[in-house]
C-alpha cells in the first residue's frame, strides 16, 4: 500500500497560468505539458530525488540507466533529469529523457527546457534512447544569464548540447524524477550515479529529499544518498 504523508514542506501557493506548450510534433510531446518547477505542481509534489539550495549554483550534472517503463495508462508520462533553480523559485533550467504512455506504449524522448518557455523534444530518429542505454546529463551557468544544458547517449553514441539564456535565481540545483501529469508508469527502480553540484557530491550540499505524490498518494521512494554522496535511487511504488 503507498504512504500518505508527504515528506517537503508545503511551498508557496502556485501561480494558475502556465506558458502556454507548443504544438506537440512527436510522441513524446504529444501530452504537451510542461516539466515545471515544484510549487507549480498543484495536485502533489510531483518531484522524486535531491534538491541542494542555497545560492550560486553554477553546475549539476548526473547519470543513469534508462528503465525499461511499462505503461499503465495513456496519462503516464515522467522524465528524469538534472536542473538548476526550480525548488522555490519560478524558473527551471534542465535537461533529461521523458517517457510518455500517450500512444499507449513507452516512448522515450531527449529534451530540455528553459521554464517558463516551453520544453524542446529533440528528433527521435537523430536523438534516438532506448530502455537500457547510458545516459548523462548536465546544466551549467556559464554568465551573463546563459545556460549550456547537455545530454549524452553513450550507448547510442551521440551527445546534444545547446546554450540558452534566462534571467534566474540559482538558488537550488536538483537531480530528479517528475510527472507532470502525477501518473508514473512503472519505472522498476532508477538509479542515479556520479551527481554532483558545482563540481562536487550531491550529498555535501545537505540536499532536501524529495518523495513524489499525487493528491497525497505517494508515487515512487526516494532512497538515502550512498555513502560517497552522488548516487542513490528512486523505485516505483505500486498500488
Amino acid at each position: 500500500m503507498r504512504r500518505f504523508l508527504i515528506r517537503v514542506a508545503t511551498l508557496a501557493a502556485a501561480a494558475t497560468t502556465l506558458a502556454a506548450p507548443a504544438a506537440p510534433t512527436t510522441a513524446a510531446a504529444a501530452q504537451g505539458l510542461s516539466f515545471r518547477p515544484l510549487q507549480y505542481n498543484t495536485n502533489g509534489y510531483n518531484w522524486g530525488g535531491y534538491a541542494a539550495t542555497g545560492s550560486g549554483f553554477t553546475s549539476v550534472s548526473a547519470s543513469w540507466t534508462e528503465p525499461d517503463a511499462t505503461c499503465n495508462s495513456t496519462n503516464d508520462l515522467y522524465a528524469p533529469w538534472v536542473g538548476i533553480d526550480g525548488y522555490g523559485s519560478s524558473s527551471v533550467e534542465q535537461t533529461g529523457v521523458a517517457t510518455d504512455c500517450s500512444s499507449g506504449s513507452p516512448v522515450n524522448q531527449a529534451w530540455y527546457e528553459m521554464y517558463p518557455s516551453s520544453p524542446v523534444y529533440l528528433s527521435l530518429s537523430s536523438y534516438p534512447v532506448s530502455a537500457g542505454d547510458h545516459i548523462s546529463a548536465s546544466v551549467t551557468y556559464i554568465g551573463s544569464s546563459r545556460y549550456t544544458l547537455k545530454l549524452t547517449d553513450s550507448t547510442r553514441g551521440w551527445t546534444y548540447s545547446t546554450t540558452k539564456s534566462i534571467s534566474a535565481q540559482r538558488t537550488s540545483a536538483e537531480v530528479i524524477i517528475e510527472s507532470p501529469t502525477g501518473s508514473y508508469p512503472n519505472f522498476g527502480t532508477l538509479t542515479f550515479t556520479s551527481a554532483t553540484v558545482n563540481g562536487r557530491s550531491l550529498g555535501s550540499y545537505n540536499p532536501v529529499a524529495l518523495d513524489p505524490s499525487s493528491n497525497g498518494v505517494y508515487e515512487a521512494s526516494t532512497s538515502a544518498l550512498g555513502s560517497n554522496g552522488t548516487s542513490f535511487t528512486d523505485t516505483f511504488l505500486a498500488e
